[in-house]
């Protein structure tokens, strides 16, 4: 994580406990010319609203007001995480089991760097997926550090 968003992480972290939300990602890129302060937030339960997302942009808007660790011009962007959610620290993980999930590998792993499966069981070193290939299921295990993207996935053929 960058100095940039961990100081932010450290400013919207109150804010979003506060409102009984949940930090998922922050990310402070740059896109054409311009700079983007991107937070994610969702509730406990899954789903947020525009107004929760309203409410977490103003408070720390006032926050970046007095303090602002960003040198550059950008845009603030609070929003939900969408349904397809990064995976990003253990409790994410942990509430994955039994979902769908797409994860993407830094090397292959059975000749393959992506996968599309159910996650069946994670102890916090390893990913237990099942995975369809043509018409078997098959078992996969992928170590986490070898894991560059993980995040829930939506079945759209059911």
């Amino acid at each position: 994580m960058s100095n940039v968003t961990s100081v932010i992480e450290a400013y919207v972290t109150p804010i979003v406990e506060e409102l009984n939300l949940v930090l998922v990602d922050i990310e402070f890129v740059k896109e054409g010319r311009d700079w983007f302060l991107r937070v994610y937030v969702d509730t406990p339960e899954g789903g947020i609203d525009i107004e929760q997302c309203v409410q977490v942009s103003e408070r720390l808007s006032l926050v970046l007001d007095e303090n602002d660790p960003i040198e550059e011009n950008y845009y603030l962007e609070v929003s939900s995480p969408g349904a397809e959610r990064p995976l990003k620290n253990e409790q994410d993980f942990n509430n994955a089991v039994g979902k769908l999930i797409f994860v993407k590998t830094y090397e292959p792993i059975k000749d393959m760097k992506e996968f599309l499966g159910t996650l069946d069981a994670y102890d916090g070193q390893t990913l237990q997926l099942t995975i369809k290939i043509k018409t078997r299921k098959v078992s996969v295990t992928i170590e986490k550090e070898k894991v560059a993207l993980a995040r829930h996935a939506i079945d759209f053929s059911a």
